[in-house]
């Protein structure tokens, strides 16, 4: 279904059931506005649409392809292909919800209005923000024009992943760099899945003895939470790899093959590190929309109650995902646990009664190893272990892996997307025999 400027309608082919897609449908207010066609504004218009029907929801959303990102991870170390990690935003969004497919221009709470780019001002009366995060490659000095050059690549970006597994493909002796930057980012674990993968790729082509691979990473810890760190840090030994605290990279002179990284803990200093294959991942910062609005925190982020996801000072808005700023890691993992709690949420507060139900701050993170094995690292907003299986996951575990790159892709696009998976809250108790 197609939309002239002002008007929607139907192609000769009249199919009902199809969500529409339009510009600037001559519906202009909604009950459930949803901005953001992600993991969480997909997996909640899907929701609402159960919930209230899909005349009354509409989400905004301009890209014509919604990408499973977490796969990502596997495509820069070339264990599966891009293509599968995308498929086209018609095929996702849910049957007879409104597609406004344009960009979020501005928010309004105290009008209860949106405008887009192309003009259009929507009206709502229950809105949800999920409009990710932003990626800012340009924070640092020779990027992103230095993707031009061969060597480097991100996992982060459509438009970069496959370059990582060009430079590793064709590595052939020196350094292997991995960073992390000293900003919030979405899924904390992927800047060292990959440099764990790329260690096991140069040991099965005989490359590795002539590979020293560093992972510089702004943190003061490896990782958050202490018993999945230690295990990696296990690993780091056990491997030879090499891993530098609080080194922030500033600067990518790809022409030389050159990154600078200013050291945290000592103002000033820099250090240079010549690279046979680098692997960036960007500064990351809040959405800019939510940035300039009356909905942002001091930061720039999305304020929101951590129990419930209602905005803190506008009682109609909700909050999913890495737009937030709830105090737990943005992974695909708590946008699901956060779809159950919202959806619950949403619906008391429909019936003019109160949030009943709190989300403990779930998010997950399965540490890629090598190619057959991972962690997964399961944790709460105190950063306490809240693991779904009752064994240690804090090893290693070829079962883990296949969770990651089969099931996991699988329960995305058939679970979390239309809104049946909320995460494995309910059947945790079940694995552990009613003991959490």
């Amino acid at each position: 279904l197609c939309c002239s400027a002002k008007q929607c309608y139907s192609s000769g082919i009249a199919i009902s059931n199809l969500h529409t897609s339009c510009h600037a449908s001559a519906k202009q207010h909604y009950k459930m506005l949803v901005l953001g066609g992600g993991s969480g504004g997909i997996a909640m218009s899907a929701r609402m649409k159960r919930l209230i029907g899909a005349d009354n929801v509409a989400v905004v959303e301009p890209s014509e392809m919604h990408y499973y990102q977490p796969i990502w991870t596997l495509v820069g170390a070339g264990a599966k292909n891009v293509a599968s990690s995308g498929r086209p935003t018609a095929s996702v969004m849910p049957s007879g919800v409104k597609w406004v497919k344009s960009n979020v221009q501005e928010i309004n709470p105290d009008t209860n209005t949106v405008q887009t780019d192309d003009g259009t001002e929507l009206s709502y009366e229950y809105l949800i923000v999920a409009l990710g995060l932003q990626l800012h490659y340009e924070k640092i000095k020779g990027l992103p024009e230095g993707f031009e050059h061969p060597k480097i690549g991100s996992n982060y970006s459509i438009k970069t992943v496959e370059k990582t597994w060009k430079a590793l493909q064709n590595f052939k002796e020196g350094n292997a760099v991995f960073t992390f930057p000293n900003t919030p980012v979405k899924c904390a674990g992927a800047p060292q899945k990959i440099m764990y993968l790329s260690d096991a790729y140069l040991r099965k082509t005989g490359k590795r003895a002539k590979a020293n691979i560093m992972y510089n990473t702004s943190l003061p810890v490896l990782f958050a939470v202490k018993k999945y760190a230690d295990s990696l840090w296990d690993i780091v030994k056990h491997r030879d790899l090499h891993v530098n605290l609080r080194h922030n990279l500033i600067e990518v002179r790809a022409d030389k093959q050159e990154a600078v990284f200013e050291n945290l803990d000592k103002p000033g200093e820099t250090k240079v590190f010549e690279y046979e294959m680098l692997h960036v991942t960007p500064p990351m910062g809040p959405n800019l929309v939510i940035k300039g609005s009356p909905l942002a925190d001091e930061a720039g982020w999305l304020d929101i109650n951590k129990d419930n996801l209602v905005h803190k000072r506008y009682p109609n808005v909700f909050g999913i995902g890495d737009c937030t700023n709830l105090p737990t890691s943005k992974t695909g993992a708590a946008v699901a646990a956060q779809t159950a709690i919202l959806h619950r949420t949403i619906s008391r507060i429909l019936k003019n009664e109160k949030p009943d139900k709190k989300y403990d701050g779930y998010t997950s993170c399965p540490l890629v190893t090598s190619y057959n094995t991972v962690i997964l690292a399961e944790f709460d907003y105190n950063g306490q272990p809240l693991e779904t299986f009752p064994i240690n996951q804090a090893k290693e575990r070829r079962l883990m892996y296949h969770m990651k790159a089969d099931l996991m892709p699988h329960l995305y696009w058939h679970g979390l997307l239309t809104g049946l998976w909320g995460g494995p809250g309910p059947y945790r108790k079940l694995l552990h025999l009613g003991m959490k």
